[in-house]
């Protein structure tokens, strides 16, 4: 079962903030996908072959140079905070 707790700590690491009523909600529809994948694991699959892709690989777009390259200075010249070239955000882990 996931525990307030959990559910707590998921919306801290996804810097998500949850009210109280919201946490009950998606602890109850965590525990239903979890569910869900438990039966899944149940199913049989003896026999049946790996399909690692069942598309072919080039059904979805083609291999064509973009028209519309842009160059890599002019991406970090245009983000709000840079640093030795580099674009500079915000610290988004912590050491635990």
């Amino acid at each position: 079962m996931i525990e307030p707790k959990d559910v707590k700590k998921m919306a801290g690491l996804a810097r998500i903030e949850l009210k109280p009523k919201e946490e009950k909600k998606l602890a109850k529809d965590l525990e239903s996908i979890l569910g869900y994948i438990d039966k899944l694991k149940e199913v049989g699959v003896d026999g049946v072959g790996r399909a690692e892709h069942v598309f072919a690989l080039n059904d979805f777009r083609k291999d064509e140079p973009s028209k519309e390259a842009v160059a890599p200075m002019s991406l970090i010249e245009s983000a709000p905070e840079t640093e030795r070239g580099f674009v500079k955000v915000k610290k988004v882990l912590d050491k635990e």
